[in-house]
């Protein structure tokens, strides 16, 4: 008897922690209907994923980076996923344990997402609607189900969840079949409700950015009046080696954007204020109008450890930053530009990398030969040679304030990175990888180096701490993009040391010593281990 109790409760707490789910569900897909008719950016799910992104401590930045690169947006949404599926089926269990603790718990987590969503850049006075929404709907489905629950519970001391429903001798069912039916019922049409609804509503919502897709597809940007010249030798004929010019499917992504922003360039406006003679509001036409060159650079994250793949080289489309500025008049006391993305996302670049005339700082708005890609800033984003990308290259760009370095910070700052961020040059092997093993024989030993804004004077590697050898560089297009390199290498069988290391054109030799990504980029020799078979 005590164990059939004991299945019994347990039969009820799991069918309560399924109330808890359903009414999540219910939650959500409220709110995502509301978002989708008065304002879109009212997602909860979002915000709170937003919200987590900004506040999660340096070290998990780094690990969910280093662990699930440019899919870490996606491993958060599935860990909030994982959150929300555990916390809603407690809030189940409280309900009916102890009501109204579930549905307070509700009422919380739609005080928190509006919250989150209030606090979020370009959030309009209807964007706490959604959540409100959500939690009363979720609210009043759980109140309901753990009612009947309790109902059916009360009336079947005797009885297990799944026993059939006791028929009174006049034909009338017991009070606990008639709670028990209502919590089915209404648990299955709920549940797939909440499905439909909110599945729906977010196709409805994505379907905005499938718009910009279009867009995006039918833009046609004016010729370049100056194009990159490729000099001859500046790819070399290696396997395995990086492209001279990184596919733009395959050039990195890191930003703090949990869905890429979707920007209608005929309603994109530019605006540069702060310290400045003169406010200055600029269309998309407007930026066009000012005349559009190429320019080939190199862009490097500060998350890129030793030997990473956060880095790629890309012919820009774009107008130098330092004649849009001209069109404000920053004040002499300036000494930094805060740029704004439309997600929020800020970026504090010394004035000086901006105005220098011998510097590519540029407003990019095609990369690669077509238009921004849209996870890559469409339709404007910042390229700054020599910087790295916290600090510099700001996506589907929105602000640029001109301000000093004592007066503002921009996101990275008080999140553990140094407020200035030049690139640390460096080299990475690409060809033979770690762990893939090379038969013996001649062979390649082949990577990229780079040292933006100066450049690569030559490469050197090492076999199995041997003597430092020259590598045979490619014909660099400039500066600021990397230059490939190889060494033929005579691969006997067994297991070797590969190291690489650079000096750029001052003559200043590749930090050795290891340091980590925080604050400013991480510096060290790769050493890599290749097997020979």
């Amino acid at each position: 008897m005590a164990k059939r109790m004991r299945r019994t409760t347990l039969g009820f707490w799991a069918l309560a922690a399924l109330s808890g789910v359903v009414s999540a569900a219910v939650f959500l897909a409220a709110a995502e209907l509301t978002a989708l008719l008065v304002a879109r950016e009212g997602s909860p799910i979002l915000a709170v994923g937003g919200f987590v992104i900004d506040i999660v401590p340096q070290p998990f930045k780094e690990f969910a980076i280093a662990t699930f690169g440019e899919y870490d947006k996606i491993a958060l949404l599935a860990g909030l996923g994982l959150a929300v599926l555990f916390a809603s089926a407690i809030a189940g269990i409280l309900q009916f344990v102890k009501p109204p603790l579930g549905v307070v718990a509700l009422g919380i987590a739609g005080a928190l997402s509006v919250a989150a969503i209030v606090t979020r850049a370009g959030a309009t006075p209807l964007a706490s609607v959604p959540p409100i929404v959500g939690a009363l709907a979720g609210g009043f489905i759980l109140w309901y189900l753990s009612a009947r629950l309790r109902g059916w519970a009360a009336a079947s001391t005797d009885a297990t969840p799944m026993e059939q429903p006791t028929v009174h001798p006049k034909g009338a069912a017991s009070p606990a079949s008639v709670d028990r039916r209502a919590f089915f019922r209404i648990t299955g049409i709920a549940g797939a409700s909440a499905l439909i609804v909110g599945v729906g509503a977010r196709a409805l919502i994505n379907a905005t950015a499938s718009s910009i897709v279009a867009v995006r597809k039918a833009l046609k940007l004016p010729a370049p009046a100056s194009k990159v010249t490729v000099p001859a030798g500046a790819e070399l004929d290696v396997p395995g080696i990086s492209p001279l010019i990184t596919p733009n499917a395959d050039f990195y992504r890191v930003d703090t954007a949990l869905t890429v922003p979707s920007v209608d360039p005929d309603a994109w406006r530019l605006v540069i204020d702060g310290m400045v003679d003169k406010r200055v509001e600029l269309s998309f036409a407007d930026l066009i109008a000012m005349g559009l060159d190429e320019y080939a650079i190199t862009l490097t994250c500060v998350s890129n450890e030793v030997g990473g793949e956060l880095l790629g080289n890309a012919i820009w489309l774009g107008v130098p930053v330092r004649e849009v500025l001209k069109l404000a008049g920053p004040t002499a006391d300036a000494d930094m530009v805060l740029s704004r993305s439309v997600d929020g996302f800020t970026a504090g670049t010394p004035l000086e990398s901006l105005t220098d005339d011998g510097l590519d700082a540029i407003l990019a708005v095609g990369m690669n030969g077509e238009p921004l890609p849209l996870e890559h800033g469409f339709p404007v984003r910042m390229v700054v040679p020599g910087l790295y990308g916290y600090v510099s290259a700001t996506k589907w760009l929105s602000e640029l304030k001109v301000t000093t370095f004592a007066a503002d910070e921009a996101y990275w700052t008080p999140r553990g990175y140094s407020a200035k961020a030049p690139i640390k040059f460096s080299s990475r092997l690409d060809t033979p990888r770690t762990g893939e093993a090379i038969p013996a024989g001649r062979t390649p030993v082949a990577g990229v180096a780079w040292a933006q804004t100066v450049g690569i004077d030559r490469v050197e590697v090492s076999i199995d701490d041997g003597e430092w050898q020259s590598a045979t560089l490619s014909s660099p297009i400039n500066d600021d993009t990397w230059v490939q390199w190889f060494v033929d290498w005579e691969a006997t069988v067994g297991t070797h040391y590969v190291a690489v290391r650079a000096v750029n054109k001052n003559g200043d030799l590749q930090i050795e010593e290891r340091a980590p990504i925080a604050p400013d980029g991480s510096t060290g020799w790769q050493r890599t281990l290749i097997r020979v078979t």
